[in-house]
């Protein structure tokens, strides 16, 4: 369906990541959250060059661990809270007093906090079962074991971060 549809050809005429979004979100199987990491994933192609800070569609993981750091979220939503904390990192660390190691300099974007209030509910169910999250999900699927392999790191070539790109 998506060759019949000429899906490649749409995804390099999106205008935005939303715009990227929502194409794919309109094809079956595809819900919002895995319709989101998918434009992601192209995003970190040469295919398109969006700011992954323009739009985020929060995965359940996500939405869980929001609701155990905020008790109300006032009139925003959790891709609000996601954008405020984003906007608001530097701020918040200088107040804390955090010299935080970003990577290569670059500044946390919308995904990666996105991916931060996913590992927080996953922490958050192992340390303190009694709060509860957006699904009330009790269980870990994986137990980290840790691997003392050294990893190679591969950034999406556009960061310019790896070996030999700069």
């Amino acid at each position: 369906m998506m060759i019949e549809t000429e899906l490649p050809k749409k995804v390099a005429d999106a205008k935005s990541l939303a715009d990227l979004y929502v194409l794919l979100r309109s094809y079956p199987l595809l819900g919002d959250f895995l319709a989101y990491q998918y434009a992601i994933d192209i995003n970190y192609s040469d295919v398109t060059g969006f700011s992954e800070s323009e739009f985020v569609m929060p995965g359940p993981g996500a939405r869980s661990g929001i609701r155990k750091c905020f008790s109300t979220f006032g009139s925003f939503n959790e891709s609000d809270i996601i954008r405020i904390v984003t906007e608001q990192q530097e701020i918040e660390f200088q107040k804390r007093g955090i010299d935080f190691s970003y990577i290569g300099g670059r500044p946390l974007q919308q995904i990666d906090i996105q991916n931060i209030f996913c590992e927080i509910d996953k922490y958050a169910r192992v340390q303190f079962p009694d709060i509860s999250g957006k699904h009330n999900r009790t269980r870990i699927k994986h137990r980290f074991h840790a691997n003392p392999t050294p990893i190679d790191y591969l950034y999406p070539p556009k960061w310019k971060l790896n070996r030999g790109t700069r």
